[in-house]
């Protein structure tokens, strides 16, 4: 069965009045009877870590990564999330990427590739392998994807196309351009089909920043679709709507994409709060868990303040979550000009298990090497806080 395009204008009464209709029109058979059997499912208790590029000193060395993922296995971790796709470029040899021109760089220091040998060594070890689809629609405005197409590239209403993110200066491909979904689509499949994944990870990036979508092809289909033009508030309700709804039908796309590949791989996502998400990057993701695109959730708390951490895993939106689907908080353990204490981190941990929420730890280095503590005691601190293993499963 093809998914059926929604009348987006209709989002919220059919949101509420007709849930059932809404989501046999987008979800197969064989899809609603596998979701059913994951949802029968134990909820599985998430102990995982992302690895950055700023880990690819370890990721290139065959040695470091059998011990990292030995490390990582003895301390009672079970996922590892290594990143694939960040600063346009991939951590992998794309033929799809390089298609569009983009250069491959990354290979291991024996020539071997990085994302085949961090994906064997992890599972030799019991651990999920989940390759996280680090920046989403988001690129350096430098890089060779915004360079050779500019025309893929969304902007504000003034005309700029450029945000100031936690990368620095970034550009936005445009979500709502056909080219753009097939592309990103492409590169997923192409990561799920070659590798022996237990998932794919989207995070924050897979949005859009509001005020982007005034360029000319989202203006025209807006005008065509609402027979208005894009208000100029960019906050404005229903524009708002309009955008994350389109987003949400591509996410839906590319859920049944990946599906009809692997049907049992891992759909997960690592948003923000989602008030953050959904208003000022029209990301629904609450939305998406609702409509069982899901697998598995991981929201990014990265706050010092334990009183501010606890109000945000307290949300709502987590309770909710958590009743369908793993679920598990993002954890900072540190970065390289900014450590965190250990101290810190376990009162984190704590209240997240509290909770019955699982956790990832941004990023692995920072687990112990970039810490005001010694190796050892940073170390033994972890393995108090998973004094047991908690093995998962697809």
């Amino acid at each position: 069965m093809k998914l059926r395009i929604i009348t987006l204008g209709l989002w919220g009464w059919i949101q509420c009045l007709l849930p059932v209709w809404f989501l046999v029109s987008f979800i197969t058979v064989n899809q609603i009877n596998s979701l059913q059997a994951i949802a029968q499912q134990p909820r599985q208790e998430i102990r995982g870590v992302w690895l950055t590029s700023n880990d690819f000193d370890i990721l290139k060395n065959r040695a470091k990564v059998k011990d990292a993922m030995s490390q990582l296995r003895r301390l009672n971790f079970n996922t590892i999330y290594p990143v694939v796709w960040n600063s346009g470029y991939t951590s992998y040899k794309s033929a799809v990427a390089k298609k569009i021109g983009i250069p491959f760089f990354d290979s291991g220091s024996e020539g071997q590739d990085i994302l085949a040998d961090v994906i064997s060594q992890a599972h030799r070890q019991g651990l999920l392998a989940i390759p996280w689809f680090e920046f989403g629609f988001m690129a350096p405005p430098t890089s060779e994807l915004a360079l050779n197409r500019p025309n893929w590239l969304t902007q504000k209403r003034d005309g700029s196309e450029t945000s100031i993110s936690v990368a620095g200066e970034v550009v936005w491909l445009n979500p709502f351009l056909p080219e753009v979904q097939q592309f990103i689509t492409n590169l997923v499949l192409e990561i799920v089909t070659q590798y022996d994944v237990d998932g794919i990870q989207f995070d924050d990036h897979m949005s859009l920043p509001n005020q982007f979508g005034y360029d000319k092809y989202t203006v025209a289909l807006y005008t065509k679709e609402t027979k208005n033009n894009p208000p100029t508030n960019f906050e404005d309700e229903a524009w708002v709507r309009w955008r994350a709804d389109k987003i949400t039908v591509f996410m839906i796309q590319l859920n049944e994409a990946v599906k009809a590949r692997k049907p049992n791989v891992i759909f997960s996502v690592s948003p923000n709060y989602y008030d953050f998400a959904y208003k000022l990057h029209l990301q629904d993701w609450l939305g998406w868990v609702r409509l069982n695109i899901v697998d598995e959730l991981i929201m990014q708390v990265y706050r010092q303040d334990l009183s501010s951490f606890i109000g945000n895993i307290s949300r709502a939106e987590i309770q909710e979550t958590q009743k369908i689907i793993p679920t598990g908080i993002g954890i900072m353990a540190g970065l390289r000009n900014r450590q965190v204490p250990i101290a810190q981190i376990q009162s984190q941990v704590r209240a997240a298990q509290q909770r019955g929420l699982g956790v990832t730890f941004f990023y692995y280095e920072s687990l112990w090497d970039y810490a005001p503590e010694s190796v050892s005691d940073r170390q033994g601190a972890f393995q108090a806080l998973f004094p047991s293993d908690a093995p998962r499963t697809k």
